[in-house]
């Protein structure tokens, strides 16, 4: 598990087909780093990847083919900044929310606007995610845990203060550019549990 609070921020360093699906080095940046243990789960722009080999500044991870479809990790361009997470310690402060690092779906930047020291931005989202996406509620966007401040029928609005958009890579995304979105869990199991099978 993971809260959506970066940790750091790395590069995307190469992407190696393996047997149909890929073998991706991650540079880790500014990352703190030094206790990373083979089999750690590491969060990449909100996706949970599994560390299976590494160094005092890089680290691997196999992306499936079911990772690749759903996230941004397959067309990111190699050099591209990323959004780094380590899995939750017992005993961590809770500073976002819950999020799993499993994305379920990609959506867009849609505009971006000042708003005082802040910005205001726009994303379109997947008409499958919309009913999950509540104003005053939690959305993971590129494993940034962010609240949204306004929903309608195409997309959200967040609005980003001056720390967040200096210490992550939304410093380096612009209009346009696709991102991984995690709905919040919550509303996930709240709609199994009133609809069951059929949810």
């Amino acid at each position: 598990m993971f809260t959506g609070i970066i940790e750091g921020v790395g590069r995307l360093a190469a992407r190696e087909p393996i047997g149909g699906d890929v073998r991706l080095t991650i540079e880790t940046g500014n990352l703190p780093f030094e206790d990373v243990a083979l089999g750690e789960s590491i969060a990449v722009n909100g996706v949970c990847l599994t560390v299976i080999a590494f160094d005092a500044a890089w680290y691997q991870a196999d992306a499936s083919t079911e990772t690749l479809a759903l996230t941004t990790l397959g067309r990111l361009p190699l050099g591209m900044p990323v959004n780094l997470e380590r899995a939750m310690r017992p005993g961590d402060r809770f500073g976002g929310h819950l999020v799993s690092g499993h994305v379920d779906g990609m959506g867009k930047v849609r505009g971006i606007h000042e708003d005082a020291r802040a910005q205001r931005w726009r994303f379109e989202a997947p008409q499958d995610l919309q009913r999950y996406i509540a104003k005053k509620g939690s959305i993971c966007v590129d494993g940034v845990s962010l609240t949204v401040n306004a929903v309608d029928t195409e997309g959200f609005e967040v609005a980003l203060i001056p720390h967040t958009v200096a210490n992550t890579a939304f410093a380096h995304t612009g209009d346009g550019d696709a991102v991984n979105l995690e709905i919040d869990l919550v509303a996930r199991y709240v709609e199994r549990l009133l609809h069951g099978e059929g949810a």
